[in-house]
């Protein structure tokens, strides 16, 4: 039987190349449980399930479903017809992790669905777009709210490059593992993420204004407080949102919201 052909308007590109699905799954152990987000063809799936873990998939799909059943009949498998975002991640069991080689318009959602699960999972494992990986992983000097958000609850690090070529059918981008580790121990203890978000928000809101008129738009507060604040914070009023460090955004958090 011929393989099903990747739907477009499912972002679907299978992934056959044995080195980059095993890097995918390192470290995994025996009786790990791993959700994985879109299986297709099952090629992910067989070398995790290799290593021993219980493997829960989602699959929007549907016609991929019962090939994937008959496929994994016999091994520790389950799968849904349902999109990743409307999955209840809090009927997983704790320290579950996520591995998955995901459509790239998800990347940004799944993020923060993951980010601000009551049980987020202890790693994530991505194939996505290499511009938005670099994205993800950018130091201080070229951050974005995506970044800003990620580090804020995850060490992030990125692994091997994959090219078009070693996919089915090929996409027009040059794709990268992206590795997610949930921070355990808050970044900043005992702030409000509510706020501390909003002002990240603020200041990303006009990227192309320095910080004080960005904030002061964002947070509706005057082109003069705005500068007092960066000032007691220790952040130069003139640079950009994208300039500032994690730590940086924590200092601002600290003068604002007292």
């Amino acid at each position: 039987m011929n393989e099903p052909r990747g739907k477009k308007s499912l972002g679907q590109h299978w992934l056959h190349d044995k080195p980059t699905l095993e890097a995918m799954a390192d470290g995994l152990q025996a009786g790990d449980v791993i959700l994985e987000i879109g299986p297709g063809t099952g090629t992910l799936t067989g070398v995790l399930l290799a290593t021993g873990a219980k493997v829960i998939a989602v699959e929007k799909d549907e016609s991929l479903l019962q090939s994937l059943r008959k496929t994994f009949a016999k091994h520790d498998f389950t799968v849904t017809n349902q999109g990743i975002l409307e999955f209840d991640l809090t009927a997983l069991p704790p320290q579950y992790k996520v591995i998955a080689n995901i459509p790239y318009y998800l990347t940004s959602n799944l993020i923060r669905v993951l980010s601000e699960s009551s049980n987020p999972p202890s790693s994530t494992v991505l194939l996505v777009q290499k511009e938005v990986a670099e994205r993800v992983a950018a130091p201080a000097g070229s951050m974005s709210l995506l970044s800003v958000s990620a580090q804020f609850y995850w060490e992030v690090s990125l692994g091997r490059v994959v090219p078009p070529i070693l996919f089915t059918p090929p996409p027009k981008v040059t794709s990268q593992i992206l590795i997610l580790k949930w921070r355990t121990r808050p970044l900043f203890p005992g702030i409000d993420t509510k706020i501390f978000f909003q002002i990240v928000k603020a200041g990303f809101s006009e990227r192309r204004k320095t910080l004080g008129n960005s904030l002061s738009g964002g947070l509706r507060i005057s082109k003069e407080e705005a500068r007092q604040k960066l000032e007691l914070a220790e952040v130069d009023p003139g640079l950009r949102a994208q300039a500032l460090s994690l730590d940086d955004w924590h200092k601002l958090y600290l003068q604002i919201n007292t």
